[in-house]
């Protein structure tokens, strides 16, 4: 199956302004800037498409039991109802497609990343009243739930199992070879699960260039969230070029010339000559 293709110029810059407005709100919505990241890499999701995914969460949490009790008893009726019942999980086939990474998609699959599973039972759970939330491991995305002395982690990937603290430690040691450190536990606020959703669409692309389409609205949504590394401007410039945007390119590189040169002098002055490379494509 081909991957979508993004929305017209108008559509994606409508979707772009509400994107950078959900951001900087006082607390950014994780379902909404989810779904417009699916809208700006699938041009059929409309507004209709947005609210549906919405209304679909809102109707899977009013199938979990009230108040089922603690963390424990939150996350095992979360994987009863999103594991069990309705058959939400991943596989190692999900890591190959872009929709695995769409809000919009793994709600009609039942399919996806591990982040983008998270992100269901995030706020599935939210919307039920749980105390919930994401948690980085390295390598690995998970769900806790309860507060830090109580917590309890679910892996959606494995169709929600809970965890116990030698399962976490496995997943740790399988990604880093490293020890599960407390600090890895504490819980992922929006923007950092969606700039980890960004990386991913990112490195997806990264692998097919002839995907530089998607490549380039990654970074662009990127440059759009508050907190952004300088560096994503480097990347924009050689994808404008790489794309025949010689000019573009070469302003992108110019102006991060000028962001670079105040600590590296040496990094600048090689990117100033890929701006004139660049502008040389065009004789």
């Amino acid at each position: 199956m081909r991957p979508p293709n993004p929305p017209p110029p108008e559509r994606s810059a409508e979707l772009r302004r509400r994107f950078a407005e959900e951001a900087r709100s006082e607390r950014p919505d994780l379902s909404t800037l989810c779904l417009l990241v699916g809208a700006e890499a699938d041009g059929t999701l409309d507004e209709a498409g947005i609210d549906a995914a919405q209304i679909e969460l809102d109707e899977l949490a009013g199938q979990l039991p009230f108040r089922p009790g603690g963390p424990r008893s939150w996350a095992v009726a979360l994987r009863e109802l999103l594991g069990d019942r309705s058959g939400f999980r991943g596989s190692a086939a999900d890591y190959q497609r872009l929709e695995s990474s769409l809000l919009h998609e793994v709600l009609r699959r039942q399919r996806g990343l591990p982040i983008l599973l998270s992100v269901v039972w995030i706020e599935v759970a939210r919307r039920a009243g749980a105390h919930v939330y994401g948690v980085a491991l390295p390598g690995h995305f998970v769900v806790g739930f309860g507060p830090a002395e109580e917590q309890v982690l679910a892996d959606p990937f494995d169709g929600g199992r809970v965890l116990t603290g030698s399962d976490a430690e496995l997943l740790v040691a399988g990604a880093t070879g490293a020890p599960l450190d407390s600090s890895m536990l504490t819980p992922a606020d929006p923007l950092e699960v969606v700039v980890r959703i960004l990386n991913n669409v990112r490195a997806w692309a990264a692998a097919r260039p002839e995907r530089s389409d998607v490549a380039l609205w990654g970074v662009e949504l990127s440059l759009l969230l508050p907190a952004h590394p300088a560096r994503l401007r480097y990347e924009r410039a050689q994808l404008l070029v790489k794309r025949g945007d010689f000019v573009g390119g070469a302003a992108e590189l110019e102006a991060y010339a000028e962001v670079v040169g105040a600590v590296d002098e040496g990094a600048a002055e090689r990117v100033r000559g890929q701006a004139h490379a660049a502008r040389a494509m065009l004789n």
